[in-house]
């Protein structure tokens, strides 16, 4: 494994851009046939996927099907999933399942059956546990206890560091993609990209024949969030200056229950509490959710989210409370041991103890616009995961269908450029990066500021509730702020922080123009000034060759 990018490591047959569950999956699906690099902003660790506590959603049960599967998801999506994606997307979970088995990736069983060389995959899948989570009509979640993430991230991670064709770049973050324009003149082709060596401060071409995006999310954009520190948006700003599309970024899923405490950052209680009975309660021990939805904590989270966001202005109060005490106490140490453990540092014991939770910013259903093999509109240049929009999710992502996600459309990517990598060359006369012009700042003062300022901006005017003042008012700081930030670019040597934030900005401006156009309330987007649904729901598509803003 290697922890930084050195010279003779700068070409590559494929260059995945993020760690996390979809990028490593498709490293392996592709490995065997090609020269991989994977890059890593930080710690290996530091993706989404390590964090991830519920599950994958498959359908494996004979009570279940994956008919009664599809129905859930574009029901929780309310009118915007791509059925056609969807059915693909469900269809291939079995298979998903039993790729990560055969994998090594230690899911919880039923009872105490032991996995052994002599047990079948078949014995394998048919013992697995389910649980359920909201929107789900079925126990169809698989799970490694309550990390499920960091099972399945361990496991692809051990894979990847043993096979002798992938290169594991760790400290290091991409600043933009490189793209040459075709002979023929039909359109663009990704070629590399330039990457910041945070070791050495310097920013390398890494020359690719393929380009993979797998960076996730960017619900860093918000005050409040429970993803890592580097879910900053960046495939879906580097996709979008290179020239892709992106579609329904005003669809941020904000999870209901992250655990409110002055030093839990971002400790997120994972959705299977409530599908093992778990209630939300106000400060007086009232329950609230039978008033807003007949599926009570288990209604999708959209639902859930503003019932909290709602209860919590008309009270006053900093959190409502999520309420376990009635399980044995064995129960819970036994199922939700990181949960249990985590409380218990900060005095709360969920055996005898309600748990306090608040809304956070949690995923980002749109994104970059992709086929169902994660083709975007550059050719060679793919997204998976959190960082693409297939269409899966529509106007709300329904739990645990997100990994299921990063595993298919990583499979099928890995299929489309193995039917392409023999007849793909390298890219040539590629410019270095160019420092001749800029200087180190000496003020990096102005980037956390306009940091702070981007996220408190985005939680206080594009939050769970919006409106068109908000809206607008949010559009006009977010402009003064890319200004800002576009400047600064120009003039400084890049850093980790300052890319970031300028990705940041970027998407957020994104999030914005899309949420202006929906007249509508819908799913995960909701707007006091249009509380109802349309009748003919589209997804909000912008492209970069007609946005009517300077993309920064």
């Amino acid at each position: 494994m290697n922890s930084s990018v050195t010279r003779n490591q700068l070409q590559f047959d494929i260059l995945i851009i993020g760690s996390g569950a979809a990028g490593l999956t498709l490293a392996l699906k592709t490995a065997d046939f090609a020269r991989v690099a994977v890059l890593s902003k930080g710690d290996l660790n530091q993706g989404a996927t390590y964090y991830a506590q519920g599950g994958i959603a498959a359908v494996l049960d004979e009570t279940d099907s994956i008919e009664s599967h599809v129905a859930d998801t574009l029901s929780a999506g309310v009118g915007l999933c791509h059925e056609d994606i969807v059915e693909h997307i469900v269809a291939e979970s079995a298979e998903t399942v039993k790729w990560l088995v055969e994998q090594g990736v230690p899911f919880t069983t039923k009872g105490s059956f032991e996995r052994d060389e002599n047990k079948s995959v078949s014995q394998a899948l048919s013992s697995l546990h389910l649980t359920q989570e909201g929107g789900h009509s079925n126990r169809r979640i698989i799970h490694a206890t309550d990390s499920t993430g960091k099972a399945v991230f361990e496991t692809l991670r051990r894979r990847a560091q043993a096979h002798p064709n992938i290169e594991l770049l760790a400290d290091c973050t991409a600043v933009d993609l490189v793209t040459q324009k075709r002979e023929d003149g039909s359109g663009s082709v990704c070629v590399g990209a330039y990457v910041l060596n945070f070791e050495s401060g310097s920013v390398d071409l890494i020359k690719s024949k393929f380009v993979t995006l797998a960076t996730g999310g960017a619900s860093k954009a918000y005050l409040y969030t429970t993803n890592p520190d580097g879910a900053s948006g960046d495939g879906i700003a580097m996709a979008w200056r290179a020239g892709c599309r992106a579609a329904n970024m005003e669809f941020n899923q904000f999870h209901p229950t992250c655990l409110f405490h002055p030093h839990a950052k971002s400790f997120l209680i994972t959705e299977a509490l409530r599908g093992e009975g778990a209630t939300l309660e106000l400060p007086d021990g009232s329950r609230f959710m039978p008033s807003f939805d007949s599926r009570e904590e288990l209604a999708p989270r959209d639902i859930v989210a503003r019932a909290i966001d709602h209860e919590m202005k008309r009270l006053g109060c900093d959190c409502v409370y999520l309420n376990i005490t009635h399980k044995r106490a064995s129960f819970l140490t036994e199922n939700f041991p990181t949960i249990h453990s985590r409380c218990l540092e900060f005095g709360i014991d969920i055996t005898t103890d309600r748990i306090p939770v608040v809304p956070a910013a949690h995923y980002t259903c749109g994104g970059i616009m992709v086929s169902k093999e994660g083709k975007t509109d550059i050719d060679h240049l793919y997204a998976i995961g959190e960082t693409s929009f297939t269409g899966l999710h529509g106007a709300n992502r329904m739990a645990s269908n997100s990994l299921l996600e990063c595993f298919v459309v990583a499979f099928g990517a890995a299929k489309d450029i193995q039917s392409k990598i023999a007849s793909t060359a390298h890219g040539t006369n590629i410019d270095a990066w160019d420092e001749s012009r800029v200087s180190k700042s000496d003020d990096e003062v102005l980037v956390s500021h306009n940091w702070d300022e981007l996220r408190r901006c985005m939680w206080d005017f594009v939050g769970i509730v919006r409106n068109d003042e908000r809206l607008k008012r949010a559009e006009r700081r977010i402009n003064i702020l890319r200004d800002e930030v576009q400047d600064y670019y120009i003039k400084h040597r890049v850093t980790k922080d300052m890319l970031e934030l300028r990705n940041l900005v970027l998407v957020s401006e994104l999030i914005i123009a899309c949420a202006i156009q929906r007249k509508e309330s819908r799913g995960l987007h909701f707007t006091l000034d249009y509380p109802e649904l349309l009748a003919n729901p589209t997804d909000t598509i912008l492209n970069p060759s007609t946005f009517n803003k300077t993309a920064t």
